[in-house]
């Protein structure tokens, strides 16, 4: 009877459910085979059932088994429902195996209460391990938008939205090396939640931002509001469409197919309709850094061949930024005022009447691999470099972080990262947008006494900040202030440990660090609930290729090198404009060298040991030590100067200066940085004195030793 009905079942499924099963280099025909899937619905058994090319038993929660309308969907499969905590249970499993039967299990034991991954069981991956049986990693996507799911009612249902059925290649779990049973049972399911994490970032689809805007706004519905900032105005997916598009036409006049276009605009709604409306007509954002001095604005021009930059009166009065504008060459500006000014009557008809309806018609043929955006660093000399993040890198992290942290529609989000850094854009706006989270954009992230009740008045549950940050916002917060936030994630620099302790003292939260770099768009690193450790930076996220090459002079870990999908297309630099130069490093093309010395542990756990970069992290910005250093040779050019860095709790690092000059003072520096425009970040508050800098056998300073000595000095 099931044989004669599966064929009608799977024309059924196919017909309402539009089922779309995709096959990379799976094989069913292991004598024993496991197959593991994430779950989303009361549906998944039977779809699994119906698609895979095989007849399994399906193991199931005893809980999932006694409903009602799940039993009926079970009756055309055979199961055995089973209690995922009882190691008996699992014995079971391990005959069925053994017997040659293939087996289904969802190892995550119940239906997702959030959309992403939820609690993953140490059982499933213990039988594959003992049974040594062949795993297939089966990704289900779409059911969890059925009317058979267990979402929140924020998230909008469908009744027959369409799924996708990702089946990857083989895995196999061999049994790990411990001492006990219960360690390797441990250590299995670790190795579990790993397969579960990069079978969901796997199984992500190949898109550019403005289409991932699109699908978004079709999952969660035109309507949804979830974007507001300062001007406290809602705003909807089809506000936002209607902002990327209008402002794409427009601005696509001022510019060229692929030319990139710059932006200096402040943390607000229209800045990220922009950014999805020039994506969508191939005109590339560069993100300008409008806390930079007017020399390296215009090192970034000229890196990145940037002749256009849009920008706001009101903005640029109110940053009073009209002296730096004034100061760049070979750029034309463009105010949003006039442009906004300049919609005619025909533009408002090809959006009302054409383009809103169609939004996907409006993008222009791109590829992923094209650049998405072009975001600015300091360079090994103090200018500025163009990183040029494509769509693949920008979607690719998003992908990544989702796979880790279950944001959903019911989260709201509180950015007051500047989205000209990459943490502040991937991280704190697109990644609420495209997930369908709500998102508050708060312009500047140095008020202090404000942020904080924004989060109690708005209910935001997720913070993103930096130590320096965090430690402010702490300092002037209400014990109530943050109430109800889940997630505070702390980048851009190292979390110091008095403010990890406060927060959890004064709020009860826990704050979940994480590491990366702009050039790996950004995030390559975080704690999460389902894997932290404290005084470290968390795992590497699924996808990701890391080697650690060994420094001389440092004796643990070594030089983390990284290639993956969220690595950047290039540098864009200043003495070769517009040239783009791809990521390489000693292990060849593709590979990105951080800089930093890491170690890593069994568990896959980033400690971050120190950074051979000749830069220093302070308040989350930058600074270039040899910056500081001709600043000191061009105030005392008669005598020796090199700069290090030492941890500062709370500005993450300080500068040192060490220098043969006994009279030089901070006075002296700051006079000089003030006439050569250097920024004030880059005059070192310590100066000491040496009657020799320590050198290498080659005659090159020994910043090694320098380091230990700059952590050193009082």
């Amino acid at each position: 009877m099931r044989k004669l009905l599966r064929p009608v079942l799977r024309g059924l499924a196919r017909l309402l459910f539009r089922v779309d099963v995709r096959l990379q280099q799976a094989d069913f025909s292991h004598q024993r085979l496991l197959v593991v899937a994430n779950h989303e619905s009361f549906l998944d058994g039977l779809l699994i059932g119906l698609f895979l090319p095989i007849d399994p038993v399906f193991v199931v929660h005893t809980g999932i088994a006694n409903n009602f309308w799940f039993r009926i969907l079970l009756s055309q499969v055979d199961y055995l429902a089973v209690d995922p905590t009882s190691p008996m249970a699992m014995k079971k499993v391990i005959r069925l195996i053994e017997s040659g039967r293939p087996v289904v299990i969802f190892p995550e034991g119940r239906i997702t209460l959030t959309g992403s991954l939820m609690k993953v069981y140490d059982g499933p991956a213990f039988v594959a391990a003992k049974t040594g049986a062949t795993v297939i990693p089966v990704r289900l996507d779409g059911a969890a938008r059925s009317y058979f799911s267990r979402l929140s009612g924020k998230y909008p249902k469908e009744f027959f939205p369409k799924i996708r059925l990702t089946i990857l290649p083989e895995r196999h779990f061999p049994m790990p090396e411990a001492p006990t049973a219960k360690l390797r049972r441990r250590k299995s399911g670790e190795a579990m939640r790993r397969l579960m994490q990069e079978m969901i970032f796997a199984s992500r689809p190949q898109q550019t931002i403005y289409s991932a805007l699109c699908d978004a706004a079709e999952i969660f519905g035109r309507r949804r509001r979830l974007l507001e900032d300062v001007k406290q105005i809602e705003y909807s997916y089809n506000d936002l469409l209607k902002m990327a598009l209008i402002l794409g036409r427009q601005v696509e006049r001022l510019a060229q197919p692929g030319e990139r276009v710059g932006l200096l605009l402040p943390n607000l709604v229209p800045t990220l309709g922009l950014i999805f409306g020039m994506s969508a007509r191939r005109r590339v954002p560069a993100m300008l850094n409008y806390s930079a001095g007017t020399d390296a604005m215009q090192a970034a021009c000229d890196a990145a061949e940037i002749r256009t930059v849009v920008t706001s009166r009101a903005f640029v009065e109110q940053a009073k930024l009209t002296d730096k504008l004034a100061g760049l060459t070979g750029v034309q500006l463009h105010y949003l005022e006039d442009i906004r000014e300049q919609i005619g009557l025909a533009d408002k008809l090809w959006l009302m009447l054409w383009a809103i309806h169609f939004p996907r018609a409006s993008e222009l043929p791109t590829s992923p691999e094209e650049a998405a955006v072009v975001l600015f660093t300091s360079g090994s000399e103090g200018k500025p470099k163009g990183v040029v993040l494509p769509h693949r890198a920008i979607l690719a992290n998003i992908a990544q972080i989702r796979a880790v942290i279950d944001f959903s529609v019911d989260d709201k989000v509180l950015n007051a990262l500047p989205i000209f850094h990459s943490f502040g854009l991937t991280a704190g706006a697109l990644l609420p947008v495209l997930t369908g989270a709500s998102l508050f954009l708060y312009p500047s992230p140095l008020h202090y006494r404000i942020i904080p009740e924004l989060a109690y008045d708005r209910s935001c549950t997720v913070l993103f900040g930096t130590s320096t940050f965090l430690a402010n916002y702490a300092k002037f917060a209400h014990p109530y202030d943050f109430y109800r936030l889940r997630y505070v994630v702390a980048g851009a620099e190292k979390l110091s440990e008095a403010v990890r302790g406060l927060w959890f003292e004064k709020f009860g939260v826990r704050i979940f660090e994480g590491y990366g770099a702009t050039e790996t768009a950004p995030v390559l690193a975080v704690n999460t609930p389902m894997a932290y450790r404290t005084g470290t930076v968390g795992n590497l996220l699924p996808g990701i290729e890391y080697r650690l090459l060994p420094v001389p002079g440092i004796e643990a870990g070594g030089i983390l090198h990284v290639r993956g999908p969220n690595v950047m297309s290039g540098y864009l630099k200043a003495e070769q404009p517009g040239v783009l130069q791809p990521p390489v490093s000693d292990l060849g093309d593709g590979w990105y060298e951080t800089g930093d010395v890491v170690e890593i542990d069994e568990d896959g756990f980033v400690k971050i040991v120190g950074r051979v970069k000749r830069f220093a992290k302070i308040a989350g910005e930058m600074v270039s030590l040899e910056v500081v250093e001709k600043l000191a040779t061009a105030t005392s050019p008669a005598l020796l100067h090199a700069a290090s860095s030492q941890p500062d709790a709370s500005k993450g690092e300080a500068l040192v200066l060490f220098t043969t000059d006994g009279n030089l003072s901070r006075e002296l520096l700051a006079f000089k940085a003030r006439e050569l425009g250097v920024p004030e970040l880059a005059v070192p508050r310590k100066i000491q004195k040496v009657d020799a800098l320590p050198l290498l056998g080659t005659g090159k300073i020994d910043y090694v030793t320098l380091k230990r000595l700059a952590e050193a000095v009082l």
